[in-house]
């Protein structure tokens, strides 16, 4: 059984991005996103209009936190060989019901992907306005860096984080 990685969300976080599970390079890295080919980072790169992609990753995670981004992942553990949602067996959910105690000051959850977007009625339950975001990963390469920009930013903006 594999692990997820733990929350980054505070008292002032606005909009939490929820991911599916992390991908190999993100567990082995104990960090977010950490595929260089996943478009995570230079997309809040873009959306924040600071480089986070050359920062170091706690720097990353403070700078998220400071801007009233959180992260996290729908499901903490699970069974999966590689890296794609198709593969993860024996699901185990985060406490996502528990979002608004983690985070008093929650505007938004939006769901990074389609596998992350099937928990999208455990989230509308919070009664906070809940979005499906286009999946940052390297798999998902029939959306442009800028088409999948665009809706992010549609998101981020009705959240009034973005530069």
């Amino acid at each position: 059984m594999l692990s997820g990685l733990p929350p980054v969300i505070g008292r002032q976080t606005r909009l939490v991005v929820l991911g599916s599970f992390p991908g190999a390079a993100s567990l082995a890295a104990g960090q977010y996103y950490a595929h260089p080919r996943n478009q995570f980072w230079p997309l809040l790169s873009a959306l924040l209009a600071e480089d986070l992609v050359a920062l170091p990753y706690a720097r990353r995670l403070q700078r998220l936190r400071a801007r009233g981004v959180g992260l996290w992942d729908v499901i903490g553990a699970c069974e999966r060989e590689g890296s794609l949602d198709s593969a993860i067996r024996n699901p185990v959910y985060n406490d996502l019901a528990g979002l608004r105690r983690r985070a008093p000051g929650l505007q938004a959850v939006a769901h990074n992907g389609g596998a992350s977007a099937r928990l999208m009625p455990v989230t509308a339950a919070l009664g906070l306005a809940v979005h499906r975001l286009p999946s940052s990963s390297p798999a998902h390469a029939s959306w442009s860096f800028e088409r999948k920009l665009q809706a992010w930013r549609q998101v981020f903006s009705a959240c009034g984080i973005g530069a």
